[in-house]
């Protein structure tokens, strides 16, 4: 979906295919057929956005034939689908039965993530419409947190270094620019967007990488919008691309009734942060049974945990979700006389993991619910002046 900006500029909004991930390019053409486009039929749209994901076998097959790169995109034509941004934080495997840690790897400081990266760079140079000249690529924070020291800080930078010179030469080739933008994460060496502002400095490559800013992480890190765009333009770092999502919210979790509320979200398939503010600074565990099953967290504060719920669909009281930090956040990001990112996308994949009676039962659900959440991030954008294109 396209937009219009009071400044004249174009805003995209997508969705993330993750939610229906496939590992290979067969998969990755069913899920359009399937899935994006049973989504663009129900909000009426001659052209709907697709924040695609490309694992790292359906990559490498796209890299490898060119023949069937141009298959894709005249596939996305056909159904009425367009690229714009990918998501490169999953390398493989988002749709096994247990992803938890193994989302993290390989990291920064393995080459196979460059090499992944770059490939999904260029894919996205060939992908874009014709009328496009810019496309964004969100990748994972560097790292998990443990484990990286200085020697694995320095090997990240170089990687970036070398990605944001790639960046370069593929411009020069296809005109198109690419940008890549580092996701904050709770649990990853960059947990905040404050913790982003040391290693972008680092590269010192602000126009090839940014930050992507995840309202659910944003959140669940109790980060507040204001202030944290704030220190990333005083730092000069650029935020290529936002994830509009929302995390759990619970304002009481001493309550036994809460905690019950929390532990039906707590699933063997993802890993939900969860935190607390304490007048000591954040505090946290690794996943929500470790919060919900004893005293880890402290809870006199209210808890959040990373567990993207979809926006249009808050949980049911005792619990809440974060969506007036994404509806903050938009407003601060294109609410001004110029956007700060022109690209969005909403990136609830965890449909499936939601307790058992919130869960889509077939595609027909699952497709109407991610429609309401475009409509629902539409008309967010609208409400802030944006004008919606055909």
């Amino acid at each position: 979906m396209r937009f219009r900006h009071p400044d004249g500029s174009t805003v995209h909004l997508s969705y993330c295919t993750n939610v229906h991930p496939a590992e290979t390019l067969d998969g990755v053409l069913a899920q359009l057929r399937d899935h994006s486009e049973p989504v663009r039929r129900r909000l009426g749209r001659d052209r709907l956005g697709i924040g695609l994901w490309l694992a790292r076998d359906a990559a490498r097959t796209l890299v490898n034939d060119p023949a069937a790169l141009r298959g894709l995109r005249a596939e996305l034509d056909r159904r009425g689908l367009e690229v714009v941004t990918l998501n490169g934080f999953p390398y493989e495997g988002f749709g096994a039965d247990v992803v938890k840690y193994r989302v993290y790897k390989p990291d920064w400081t393995d080459p196979e993530r460059l090499a992944h990266t770059t490939d999904l760079a260029r894919l996205l140079a060939a992908l874009l419409p014709d009328d496009v000249t810019e496309g964004t690529l969100s990748t994972l924070p560097l790292a998990w947190r443990t484990g990286f020291g200085p020697q694995a800080a320095r090997a990240a930078r170089a990687a970036l270094t070398t990605l944001a010179e790639r960046l370069d030469a593929l411009e020069e080739l296809t005109g198109k620019s690419i940008r890549i933008a580092l996701e904050p994460e709770p649990g990853c060496t960059v947990e905040t967007t404050a913790d982003a502002i040391t290693p972008l400095t680092d590269v010192g490559a602000p126009d090839r990488i940014g930050v992507c800013v995840d309202t659910c992480h944003l959140a669940t890190s109790f980060e507040e919008p204001r202030a944290a765009l704030a220190a990333l333009a005083a730092a000069g770092i650029t935020v290529p691309k936002a994830q509009l999502s929302a995390a759990l919210h619970a304002e009481h979790p001493h309550l036994p009734e809460v905690r019950d509320a929390l532990a039906a979200f707590a699933e063997p398939r993802f890993l939900h942060q969860t935190r607390t503010r304490t007048a000591a600074g954040l505090r946290g565990t690794d996943d929500l049974p470790e919060a919900v099953g004893g005293a880890a967290l402290p809870d006199g504060a209210p808890w959040r945990a990373h567990f993207h719920v979809p926006l249009h669909a808050p949980p049911a009281p005792p619990l809440t979700s974060t969506l007036p930090v994404l509806q903050d956040t938009l407003t601060r990001l294109v609410g001004v006389p110029r956007p700060l990112t022109r690209h969005f996308e909403v990136e609830t994949y965890t449909w499936q993991a939601l307790p058992p009676e919130l869960r889509p039962r077939n595609r027909t659900q699952l497709a109407d619910g991610i429609a309401a959440e475009l409509t629902l991030a539409r008309d967010l954008l609208t409400g802030l002046g944006l004008k919606e294109l055909p």
